[in-house]
């Protein structure tokens, strides 16, 4: 877990910045302003800062957190009832905005972590998540994406 944690404090932005800006995706509709924006909204959804609807129950719920909480990454094309088929307009200017937004939505989630360390967080696929599950699950989101736009993380 630790060192999820840290690749999200200290990697995943530095990471990102060697994108050059108008790399297409290998999969999806996403362009990298886009993925960013919509990290950003992932942390800010774990910070309990942006909710959605709830969409998985039961069984459902079960084996969506069991993935969860595996190493198996999410399938390319993975969709999101919550995205339309062009992803979301953008909100920031540029990609160098959208990064400095998104660094702040990451601090956001620790910081609310840290003050509120028994907290849980409403995601609508995977249902209430305390702070190492919400770890767990941007990390495997962050890896994702960032494998999306053609940088492999090994570690």
């Amino acid at each position: 877990m630790e060192a999820k944690i840290e690749f999200l404090k200290t990697k995943f932005i530095p990471l990102l910045q060697t994108i050059p800006p108008d790399t297409k995706g290998l999969w999806g509709v996403l362009n990298l302003q886009q993925m960013i924006e919509h990290m950003g909204d992932a942390f800010k959804n774990a910070a309990g800062k942006l909710i959605l609807p709830p969409l998985t129950s039961g069984e459902t719920l079960e084996k969506m957190r069991a993935f969860l909480m595996s190493e198996k990454p999410f399938k390319e094309n993975t969709q999101n009832p919550y995205m339309d088929a062009k992803g979301a307009p953008t909100r920031q200017p540029n990609v160098t905005a959208a990064i400095s937004r998104l660094e702040k939505c990451i601090a956001d989630f620790f910081n609310h972590f840290e003050a509120n360390p028994n907290a849980t967080s409403s995601n609508a696929f995977f249902g209430e998540l305390t702070f190492e599950q919400n770890v767990q699950l941007l990390h495997k989101h962050a890896l994702h994406h960032l494998k999306q736009f053609g940088v492999i993380v090994t570690a």
